[in-house]
C-alpha cells in the first residue's frame, strides 16, 4: 500500500493490499482517538541491507539521540556527523517492537523537549528537519489520522513487527527539494512549539504522506533504554513561514544531526 523511505535502501511498495474499513472520517480539528483495529495497515518490506544515512536528534544533553530503527539496524558502526568529514561513534540500542533506536555518544548537543502527553488533533501541524538526499532539508505536514505500520522481512531473520503510527499529509518542504524525501528517516516531528511528537520513519511519496511514531511510542522507547526525556516546555514557535530557518538553526547546533552507517574497521 505504501512506499517507505530509506537512505541507501527503500522500503518497497506493496500492491493490492486493501485498507481496512474505518469509521466515517472526522473533521479537521477533532481529537485523534486511540489506536484501534480499524486503523488501516501500511505494509512495508524491511531492506535486506543496512541503509547508509538518516537523521538523529538529541533528547538528553549528555549524548543521547533518537533515530529511526531502519537507519541503523544492521550497521557495523554508527556515527553522528559533527562536521564535514568528522563524526562521533555511537552505541546503538534497538527498542524491542518499535521502529525507533536510541544512540549514545561521548558528549552531545542541546536536547529537544518531548511534547507532553495530551490529545492530538487532526489538522495540527508538524515540522520535520532532517537530511533528505543527504543534504540539509525539511518538510511541513498536517495530521490526518492513525495507521498501523506492519514491517515484514526483518534484517536479522524472518519476522513481522506492527506498530501504531501517525499519518501526516505533506504541506511544504525546502524550496528546490523534489521527489521522494529519501534520507529524512529519523528526523523529529516537531509541533508548533518546537516539541517532539515522534520520529519520522516512513514516506508514501505518491500520496504525499509522512509517517511518524506516536508520542507514547517515543516515550516508551526512551523508558526502555533507561533515558529520562528533556522537560516538555516550549522550545520555539514554529510556523510555515519560519520552520525552514528554525530547522537550519537546529542542524547548526547539532540538536538535529546526520547519522551515518560506517563499514567495519
Amino acid at each position: 500500500m505504501v512506499a517507505a523511505l530509506g537512505a541507501a535502501a527503500i522500503w518497497l511498495q506493496r500492491q493490492g493490499a486493501a485498507p481496512r474499513t474505518r469509521p466515517a472520517a472526522a473533521t479537521a480539528g477533532s481529537p485523534l482517538g486511540p489506536a484501534s483495529l480499524f486503523d488501516p495497515a501500511i505494509l512495508v518490506e524491511a531492506p535486506a541491507t543496512a541503509p547508509g544515512a538518516g537523521a538523529a536528534f538529541s533528547v538528553a544533553g549528555r549524548g543521547v539521540w533518537l533515530t529511526a530503527r531502519h537507519v541503523v539496524e544492521g550497521c557495523p558502526r554508527v556515527a553522528i556527523v559533527a562536521a564535514p568529514g568528522r563524526g562521533v561513534l555511537a552505541r546503538t540500542v534497538l527498542t524491542p517492537g518499535r521502529e525507533t533506536a536510541v544512540l549514545f555518544t561521548q558528549g552531545g548537543a542541546a536536547p529537544l523537549p518531548i511534547a507532553p502527553a495530551g490529545q492530538l488533533r487532526r489538522g495540527q501541524s508538524a515540522f520535520h528537519p532532517g537530511f533528505p538526499h543527504g543534504r540539509p532539508g525539511e518538510a511541513a505536514s498536517r495530521l490526518i489520522d492513525r495507521d498501523t505500520l506492519i514491517v515484514h522481512g526483518l534484517l536479522r531473520g524472518r519476522g513481522v513487527r506492527a506498530e501504531p503510527v501517525l499519518a501526516w499529509a505533506e504541506t511544504g518542504r525546502t524550496p528546490g527539494l523534489a521527489g521522494p524525501l529519501t534520507g529524512i528517516s529519523g528526523a523529529p516531528a516537531l509541533d508548533s512549539q518546537g516539541r517532539v511528537l515522534g520520529v519520522t520513519i516512513a514516506e508514501a511519496p505518491r500520496r504525499g504522506r509522512l509517517y511518524t511514531t506516536t508520542p507514547s511510542s517515543l516515550r516508551g522507547a526512551l523508558a526502555t533504554a533507561g533515558v529520562e526525556a528533556a522537560p516538555s516546555g516550549a522550545a520555539m514557535a514554529l510556523t510555515p513561514a519560519n520552520y525552514s530557518s528554525a530547522a537550519a538553526g537546529l542542524r547548526a547546533s547539532l540538536s538535529v544531526a546526520e547519522v551515518v552507517c560506517l563499514p567495519k574497521p
